[in-house]
């Protein structure tokens, strides 16, 4: 077995001590730690946090040779254990990689752990040792000793490869845990850092009815009625609570998850433990939409994936042109079950539409590269945004969830769904890997002609989505709103009493883009009266008209005439609304699309 030591003395000065075990090494024995982490489709280059190394075979220091950034070579003469020594600093607090101070230890082993070559299919055993008295330690990853967590000097736990090993992320520390069960699975959800009063029989509610809702989903169960069981058997929530932050990162019984302290539910002096699940603030469902989208994402990503990222390279990136569909898709269901299973109503899953209905028609990029191009250049673009990023491309979450919206009404209105083509697919494939042909085809079976167009022109084109026509078939109304003055401008700014009013982008086509205004710049005045918000200027300007801004600009004062146009594209928005009296078939599509 390959053996990791991770051991947590040093803790105050954020670093594990990583002890690896190779009990046959080659005679040139080489050794990685990957680039990136699956599902986040960015190179981070964790080999930055390694240092102090030692390498002995026996009682004997042995060579070690690096061969890149992230890899190295040992020679090893001898036919001892090979034993390397080295210290990984972690002071990430996010879900990608690892963190460790005097309260609380994260990490994926694939910030940690380097990779054996040839011996990735071997079991590999990971030990904690040194855990700060009172620590507890959640993970999915199999536990060898069922003796009580507080009797043991040292935790052990065995992944069956070095696969299985970087896919199951631990959380160590004081934290809150909760357990339920959903499709006869046992659940945990542990929450670390939450503030005093945290309602957790609500959480824990709330997500084993999200849970089920996904279970159900994906095991309707056969024509004769039969259900399958979830594709694990058991699951981790490891949700951290911090000040401001929001993300999650999928794993193959686990997840991940980051969110603010404010947004999860907090008891109230005389409250009873659990309140009507309608009731809920706006961060909280932002909260559940997030433990959502992971959840779904142990169906569609962990083990439905594209046909390109069958097998994992490690050590660079992996491409793919179908995150629209794995991510997108996600996107679309995630909300779509929260309607589902109750915890919000038809009006707000609406809001939230509109909400991402707005966002696309608010980037520019959607006009310049297609989904499945914004998807190959993830590496590139989605996880290294700056200010022409929404002139530059789209998102494959968003366009991707309303691209399942309009195959999902397309499909409906001959009496089809997306639903019936995700589990088709997911049965067809085994629950493993798919093409495009793949969802191609299943898509035209269901909808019971060829959808070959619709796919290419949504998904390879930059057409804009028949959303407005889509949405009326369902008696959901389209209701134009305007937007704040900034917004209508193409800007999107930092405003603040002492910072002043910072432009961060400039959208492309925009009043403020033909005008000339820069992301950097600082806007000081308009018609010459001082302004620390924008939209202070409406006090004494139309809308519509023509203004002079003042505005500074790396040292230099300039002066620009911005003249706003009331048929622009960003100075509109939309709502969407149920129609008060659709037609019966009209509202028999609407009911079951939206499940209520």
């Amino acid at each position: 077995m390959i053996d990791y030591r991770i051991d947590l003395g040093d803790a105050r000065s954020h670093h594990f001590t990583v002890t690896l075990t190779v009990p046959a090494p080659q005679a040139e024995q080489q050794v990685s730690l990957p680039v990136w982490i699956v599902g986040s489709y960015m190179v981070r280059d964790f080999s930055r946090h390694l240092s102090g190394w030692v390498a002995r075979q026996g009682r004997r220091e042995v060579a070690l040779t690096q061969l890149d950034k992230s890899s190295w070579r040992v020679d090893c003469p001898g036919r001892g254990a090979l034993t390397l020594r080295y210290r990984v600093y972690a002071f990430d607090n996010s879900v990608r990689a690892a963190f460790l101070d005097a309260a609380r230890g994260f990490f994926n082993a694939s910030s940690l752990c380097l990779r054996v070559h040839g011996c990735e299919a071997q079991p590999h055993g990971l030990q904690l040792a040194r855990l700060p008295t009172g620590w507890d330690v959640a993970t999915a990853m199999l536990e060898l000793d069922a003796a009580p967590a507080a009797s043991k000097l040292v935790r052990s736990y065995q992944a069956e490869s070095y696969d299985e090993l970087v896919d199951h992320p631990f959380e160590l520390g004081r934290f809150w845990r909760g357990e339920f069960e959903a499709g006869g699975v046992p659940h945990s959800l542990v929450v670390a850092g939450a503030l005093p009063g945290l309602d957790g029989e609500r959480l824990l509610t709330d997500a084993r009815r999200i849970c089920q809702q996904h279970i159900d989903f994906w095991h309707a169960g056969t024509g004769t009625g039969a259900r399958t069981p979830p594709p694990f058997d058991r699951y981790l929530f490891l949700l951290n609570a911090v000040g401001e932050g929001y993300g999650g990162l999928e794993h193959r019984a686990s997840t991940a998850l980051i969110a603010a302290r404010r947004d999860l539910p907090r008891l109230q002096a005389g409250d009873a433990p659990f309140a009507a699940p309608l009731g809920v603030s706006e961060g909280y469902v932002t909260l559940l939409g997030l433990i959502s989208h992971e959840y779904f994402h142990s169906w569609n990503v962990k083990r439905l994936k594209p046909a390109d990222l069958a097998s994992i390279d490690h050590q660079t990136e992996n491409y793919t042109e179908l995150l629209w569909f794995f991510e997108g898709f996600t996107s679309y269901y995630d909300d779509l079950a929260l309607l589902r299973c109750g915890l919000i109503d038809a009006p707000r899953y609406l809001r939230l539409l509109a909400a991402s209905v707005n966002a696309l028609a608010a980037t520019p990029g959607r006009q310049v590269q297609s989904v499945a191009q914004a998807s190959f250049d993830a590496w590139t673009k989605y996880y290294k945004t700056d200010e022409n990023t929404p002139n530059a491309t789209v998102s494959y979450y968003r366009k991707g969830a309303l691209v399942a919206l309009a195959f999902d009404l397309t499909l409906r209105q001959s009496g089809g769904s997306l639903d019936a083509v995700m589990r088709s697919l997911w049965q067809r494939s085994g629950g493993g890997p798919i093409t495009e042909a793949d969802i191609a085809a299943v898509l035209s079976e269901v909808a019971g002609r060829d959808l070959r167009a619709e796919l290419r022109d949504w998904v390879h084109g930059t057409d804009e989505l028949p959303l407005a026509e889509l949405l009326g078939a369902t008696g959901v109304e389209l209701r134009p709103e305007r937007v704040g003055f900034a917004a209508a401008l193409g800007l999107r700014l930092s405003e603040g009493a002492l910072s002043g009013v910072q432009v961060k982008v400039v959208l492309a086509g925009s009043a403020a883009a033909q005008a000339g205004v820069a992301a950097g710049d600082e806007l000081l005045a308009v018609d010459g009266w001082r302004i620390r918000r924008l939209d202070e200027a409406l006090a004494w300007i139309a809308r519509d008209q023509p203004f002079e801004l003042l505005l500074a600009r790396d040292a230099r004062v300039m002066r620009l005439r911005l003249r706003p146009d009331a048929a622009s594209p960003f100075d509109a928005a939309i709502s969407l609304h149920l129609q008060a009296k659709p037609g019966r078939a009209m509202g028999q599509r609407r009911r079951a699309w939206l499940g209520a």
